[in-house]
């Protein structure tokens, strides 16, 4: 097994203090001191240096960490390999994802697998895609489905296995009475003297909202804040706004509205990522559960 000391030095490295990765470790900023000076201490080389307040890896750290890399690459296809070696998979498989993925994709993916391999448990964490990167690196999750944003880690990115899953098109979604809703298609900056509803700040669907709008050349006059699909569904339906729903997202029927696809140059559009670890995919439930995404999503998005 790989020393847990190094998944706390990639933590460190990832989130960039103490505080944050024993946060995400779920270990006290303490515990994960002590841990990193003690690894310190048998390595004989420093690994962090204060600078102020502000703890930065040092240049061996760094050097370390690209060795961990590789280890735990190494690691992820070992044990592929040594699923070959067994009849029945067990174990638990942890997924994580943003909402609409959390609710479109992945309880038809964990179905499939509970009936290829019924003695494995999965697990589903709903996480914005900044957290799922987190819980892939810390083990806690084995599969995460994410959007791409400015703040997620590049593709390049030696620690994971990103795929391109689907590209995830933004809609308009009006009231029934509303001026464009028997358009069969609209440009995004049509709606611009609309009132918006969007997604609180700092959430991922309120950055992908405002980008969207600037790119068309205005900015939103946002009225409500709403995270979850449910609750701007209805304020639309009562004609309190408008705002843009993914392609993926479903609701209930209790609230009718419209749902126009947008046009333009480049249409507004999610791209949906599946991230595993570096060297993870080829372990068999990964490798089945990434065939199920990717047809679970082509069915949804074209439905």
């Amino acid at each position: 097994m790989i020393d847990h000391r190094l998944q706390m030095l990639r933590m460190i490295g990832h989130h960039g203090t103490v505080t944050a990765a024993a946060q995400a470790l779920n270990y006290t900023p303490s515990t994960v001191s002590q841990q990193i000076k003690q690894l310190s201490r048998e390595l004989g080389v420093p690994l962090l240096t204060h600078h102020g307040r502000e703890i930065r890896l040092t240049p061996a750290a760094r050097t370390l960490l690209r060795h961990a890399d590789t280890l735990f690459a190494q690691w992820e296809q070992a044990r592929a390999e040594l699923d070959t070696h067994t009849d029945e998979i067990t174990g638990t498989l942890g997924l994580c994802g943003f909402s609409t993925a959390a609710s479109a994709l992945l309880p038809p993916t964990m179905a499939a697998l509970g009936e290829r391999y019924p003695r494995l448990h999965t697990r589903v964490i709903e996480a914005e895609p900044t957290e799922c990167y987190d819980l892939v690196l810390s083990s806690t999750a084995d599969l995460a489905v994410v959007v791409v944003t400015p703040t997620t880690p590049p593709l390049s990115d030696p620690r994971f296995d990103q795929r391109h899953l689907i590209d995830d098109p933004l809609d308009l979604l009006v009231p029934l009475d509303h001026a464009l809703a028997g358009r069969s298609e609209v440009a995004l900056a049509e709606a611009a003297t609309e009132p918006w509803i969007v997604a609180r700040p700092g959430t991922t669907y309120h950055q992908l909202v405002m980008t969207a709008c600037a790119s068309a050349g205005f900015t939103p006059h946002i009225v409500h804040d709403a995270n979850e699909w449910e609750t701007g569904t209805a304020l639309v339906a009562r004609g309190f706004g408008v705002c843009l729903v993914s392609r993926l997202a479903r609701w209930s029927d209790h609230h009718p509205v419209v749902r126009i696809p947008l046009r333009g140059d480049p249409t507004p559009t999610r791209r949906v990522l599946a991230v595993t670890s570096a060297g993870a995919a080829t372990r068999r439930p990964l490798a089945y559960a990434l065939e199920v995404l990717a047809d679970t999503a082509d069915t949804v998005i074209t439905a």
